[in-house]
């Protein structure tokens, strides 16, 4: 035996991944706490190092930045967003009960999804792109989209979230006003030529054909002019060795300080759609059953199938995708497998070693 999990079965989950109703590629890599274990896998038409949209993953790598620009003193969880957006921007995005709500909105309300502020991509938007109707969503476009809508709840109420894309297109735009570069150049400085990743960018031409193709349902979907608009709310391509290098990077306090992780984890809201799974601030928590709704996965999620997830518990992390936007079961249930055998494995080998 030796170690507590090997290639072969990898390659089995990924098989058993594959042949899941409307997966067509899939890619997965698992590393253990002390890298000494570190296999990735693929299957249907996908190759090991082919790179994929990571879409809302890109999300963990704005929490990143925005909390090294902390660090550096140039910005505050806490401060009221209109310190760095426009008068322009800021224009009624939050009106509810004939009141503007917007000033009183913070940068980590953005962060947790508890400002208030519709999310755009709901419904009609959605619709639009699954049915193949793909044009670009310039953030003006997006605000006007989310003014049309009703707010649910006023900035930073109780208990209450809404996932919302528009935050984190907002936080895009922050961060572009706090550096006075494009968000593809911050993100180079502050992450990609960091950690050397050298397969990992902001999709940014509607040219470009090397990410692999996800699919809704059994329908490819071909969205370049979307995914080349929408920066931080979901545009980075990666692969999975690379969203790997991050999320270690992420966790291991290499991008921002480490005592900040507890401060993202503070405090979790439960999330229906597009969960249901569990938010903090900049980070989500899906737990693999419902008697454990306390623990789980902690990452994100991509409406492409991405993933990326550590499990405080066994010590793994998973990163990866099933290109499809509605196969996160399938995911969760592969991933809850591995971490299953290399629990029973771990066991074993214990028990082994201390057989007189």
């Amino acid at each position: 035996m030796g170690r507590y999990l090997e290639q072969s079965l990898l390659d089995e989950c990924l098989a058993r991944l594959a042949n899941k109703r409307n997966v067509f590629s899939t890619v997965l890599c698992v590393e253990d706490q002390m890298q000494s274990l570190s296999l990735v896998s693929s299957g249907g038409e996908m190759q090991t190092e082919d790179r994929y949209f990571i879409a809302s993953v890109t999300k963990l790598y704005v929490t990143a930045v925005l909390l090294k620009l902390r660090a550096e003193q140039r910005i505050g969880l806490d401060d009221p967003i209109g310190r760095y957006l426009s008068k322009e921007i800021m224009a009624g995005l939050h009106m509810m009960e004939n009141r503007d709500y917007t000033e009183e909105i913070t940068v980590k309300q953005l962060m947790s999804n508890t400002s208030g502020i519709p999310d755009y991509f709901s419904g009609d938007v959605f619709s639009d792109l699954i049915a193949g109707h793909d044009q670009a969503w310039s953030l003006d476009k997006t605000l006007d989209a989310a003014r049309r809508l009703k707010p649910k709840f006023k900035p930073g109420q109780r208990n209450r979230a809404q996932y919302s894309d528009t935050n984190y297109r907002l936080l895009g735009q922050i961060i572009e006003n706090i550096k006075g570069e494009s968000i593809q150049n911050v993100f180079k400085e502050y992450i990609f030529d960091k950690l050397n990743l050298t397969q990992t960018y902001f999709f940014d031409d509607p040219e470009d054909t090397s990410p692999i193709p996800f699919y809704y349902k059994k329908k490819r979907l071909d969205l370049p002019l979307y995914m080349a608009s929408i920066g931080a709310e979901g545009g980075i391509v990666s692969t999975a060795r690379e969203t790997m290098m991050f999320l270690r990077s992420f966790f291991n306090g290499d991008l921002f300080p480490i005592s900040d992780l507890d401060e993202l984890q503070r405090q979790w809201n439960f999330l229906w759609a597009p969960g249901p799974f569990f938010y903090g601030i900049g980070i989500s928590r899906q737990p693999l059953s419902p008697f454990g709704l306390g623990r789980g996965l902690i990452g994100h999620w991509g409406q492409s199938g991405a993933f990326a997830f550590h499990h405080p518990e066994s010590g793994l992390y998973f990163t990866g995708t099933v290109n499809q936007a509605v196969g996160q079961s399938a995911a969760v249930q592969a991933m809850t497998r591995i971490i299953r055998q290399y629990g029973r494995e771990k066991k074993a080998l214990r028990l082994h070693a201390d057989a007189p």
